[in-house]
């Protein structure tokens, strides 16, 4: 039986509008808290923007998933979609703890960019609390297995990754839109992923994630009336790092041992950047977590590209290695 696709299409809508329409009262709320990014050293806007995109984008995947969750349970008023989702292995038996997990993830990196955008935290401690994170979710058995047969191999793994998507998305987010048209792009390409193998729950998590951020981002460009910040850039991060993880690349439909460099392709391009410029902090003696203009983005606008072009052609590079991450596994 083929996978209605209407399911997909409900996720990516209930993702958007959730998202979109929760915006203001995020944007108002982060106005009222104080939490807005001011003018300064290396920023491109003239005028304080609240930091609220996290938070609504977050909104967007836990709104859509706490309605699903309770017409699953209550069999109401949908019952033939419960059938469907039965019939699909969609109702997440003997996985409640790895869901639970995830989510307590991505809560727990919201809050540490929220504290960070808040408070400016030291490198130190963020890193202790994403570390920590990152932990939790691979103790609940969200780990690359790769193709060695160790828990204590995967477990670090897992972390490493997490880690590093993580702050790689957090470094990418330096202009308007930038960290959230990569992040629409990478779900995306992940959704296609999932759903090419008949994995029906990572595709629809993966393509309600891809509505939620395509929710935030005529707020965040080309003109931006609310930034990512810290709390937003570590959700997508994190968020993309675990569906990198969740879908089985190498399986016996896809028997080709390249396949599991397809999350790299998908990521390619914040993970790129993330490289280049810690290498070259390093070589310029310089601490790999204080920021400067070194990165994609402000190398094309120095090369004399606009900021709104500069952006879309990072996003096009995206597609394009994304596009091949996808080829890898057909």
């Amino acid at each position: 039986m083929n996978f209605p696709l209407n399911f997909y299409a409900l996720a990516l809508l209930a993702g958007f509008f959730a998202s979109f329409l929760s915006l203001p009262f995020w944007r108002n709320l982060c106005r009222r808290a104080g939490l807005v990014d001011d003018p300064g050293h290396r920023k491109i806007h003239g005028t304080p923007t609240p930091l609220a995109g996290g938070l609504a984008v977050l909104t967007g995947i836990v709104v859509p998933l706490f309605v699903a969750t309770l017409a699953v349970v209550w069999n109401v008023p949908f019952s033939h979609l419960n059938e469907q989702i039965a019939s699909h292995g969609l109702k997440p038996a003997n996985r409640e703890i790895q869901i639970a997990a995830i989510v307590a993830g991505a809560v727990g990196m919201l809050i540490i960019g929220l504290l960070d955008d808040k408070l400016e935290l030291p490198p130190g401690l963020k890193f202790t609390g994403q570390f920590a994170v990152a932990a939790i979710v691979a103790a609940a058995n969200v780990r690359i297995t790769l193709f060695v047969h160790s828990a204590a191999f995967s477990y670090v793994v897992t972390i490493l990754w997490i880690l590093t998507v993580t702050n790689a998305f957090n470094f990418m987010d330096n202009m308007n839109g930038l960290c959230t048209g990569l992040g629409v792009i990478a779900a995306g390409c992940f959704a296609m992923i999932a759903g090419m193998g008949s994995q029906y729950l990572v595709t629809l998590v993966a393509v309600l994630m891809t509505g939620a951020l395509l929710g935030f981002l005529p707020h965040n460009f080309p003109k931006a009336t609310a930034f990512l910040g810290d709390a937003g850039s570590h959700l997508v991060g994190y968020l993309l790092a675990v569906m990198a993880i969740l879908p089985h690349f190498y399986t016996v439909h896809r028997p080709h041992v390249w396949a599991v460099f397809a999350p790299l392709l998908v990521l390619a391009i914040p993970l790129g950047d993330l490289a280049w410029v810690v290498l070259l902090r390093w070589r310029l003696g310089q601490p790999f977590y204080v920021g400067d203009n070194n990165h994609l983005s402000h190398r094309l606008v120095r090369r004399g590209f606009s900021q709104q072009r500069a952006v879309m052609l990072i996003w096009l590079f995206a597609l394009v290695s994304g596009f091949i991450g996808i080829l890898v596994v057909t």
